[in-house]
């Protein structure tokens, strides 16, 4: 048996901010010293190594649950199911709903139960929880449908990611400019056919890597030193991700049964286009091959990175034929692949 999306759909935030509109922040180092030299620098070097053009943030009265909610509806819509047939609502995110003007996370009740509220899902069978897995959090959701799927304990999954880390930036840390929101949301059943999950791959390195990614003070001193802040050490973030994801998708894909060359597209999670090149290439390198041309559909241009958001958003787009030169056909082979705060790498072959 084998699990499939049958059903995807995603929300991305009406507020649209430019790299322009950094040109007024007051970014600070570290140890809380200015930069020597102005924001347009900052801001063209941050441009050439991220992609980042453009990013969305949710409107006020939003919180990360409305996106979701959003988001599943448009899923349970192309799945066409009825949603009382849903038997777990799995939902990825990090920081639960933190209310616009606020950074504090609000996770009581859970995030998929509101999602359930929301969606007037009767059924108390349908059991609803949130999973916190970094970055790679709906990839993982989805390995745990399998799960679920294969043991015989579910037949239909709402598989989530959602978030809104504009709202846990530090607007003095440069590294703010990377982070968006938005949500995307995916329905996963059994699949009778010969497309669906094929093979995956999952792990968990805690020992030197846990806190590559954390909660710190502002670079401002004059900030209240106890409000804390997404932070993130780039360059470790980035050896980790080179060293650690094209093993996974290699051990992955070999475990698939496929043939590299029969790899028609790479979804990978929009963290940095600098970084998701080089692990592409080092992945084919893995194999004696450089990478096609097209093979890594890419949406952090536009959107940023919306961290769990980033993957099912780019699959559902991608199905939508509104990512430029990029297109999906039946039968082609997807590698989804992700890397996060954990530190977490996880990956799956899917026949489209």
């Amino acid at each position: 048996m084998k699990i499939k999306i049958t059903g995807i759909g995603s929300y991305i935030p009406e507020v649209k901010v430019s790299n322009t509109d950094f040109d007024k922040h007051v970014f600070l180092n570290e140890d809380g010293t200015p930069f020597g030299y102005p924001n347009e620098v900052v801001i063209n070097k941050f441009k050439g190594i991220t992609g980042i053009e453009h990013r969305r943030y949710a409107e006020d009265h939003l919180n990360s649950s409305d996106l979701a909610f959003f988001a599943s509806q448009k899923a349970i819509k192309n799945a066409n199911i009825d949603p009382e047939t849903i038997d777990y609502i799995i939902f990825a995110h990090n920081f639960g709903d933190v209310k616009h003007g606020t950074i504090q996370s609000d996770m009581l009740p859970s995030l998929a139960t509101r999602v359930k509220n929301k969606l007037q899902i009767k059924n108390p069978k349908c059991v609803a929880f949130d999973i916190l897995f970094g970055c790679p959090g709906w990839i993982e959701g989805v390995l745990q449908a399998n799960a679920y799927i294969k043991s015989g304990m579910a037949k239909t999954c709402l598989v989530i990611g959602s978030e809104t880390l504009s709202r846990v930036t530090d607007p003095h840390d440069r590294d703010s400019m990377i982070y968006s929101d938005g949500a995307g949301a995916s329905i996963i059943q059994a699949s009778d056919d010969e497309s669906g999950m094929l093979s995956y791959e999952n792990a968990t390195f805690a020992i030197d890597e846990a806190h590559y990614l954390f909660f710190g003070k502002s670079y401002n001193p004059d900030l209240d030193s106890d409000v804390r802040y997404i932070k993130m050490y780039g360059r470790k973030i980035y050896e980790f991700a080179l060293s650690q994801v094209p093993a996974a998708m290699k051990s992955c894909l070999d475990k698939s049964g496929i043939a590299i060359e029969h790899v028609k597209k790479i979804l990978i999670h929009q963290a940095n286009e600098k970084m998701d090149e080089a692990i592409i290439h080092r992945f084919y390198k893995l194999y004696g091959k450089t990478p096609p041309k097209d093979v890594m559909p890419m949406s952090i241009h536009e959107l940023g990175n919306s961290s769990v958001a980033t993957v099912p958003t780019l699959f559902d787009l991608l199905i939508q034929g509104k990512i430029e030169n990029q297109e999906l056909h039946k039968g082609d082979v997807l590698i989804f692949a992700s890397v996060g705060a954990g530190m977490n790498v996880n990956a799956f072959v899917y026949r489209y």
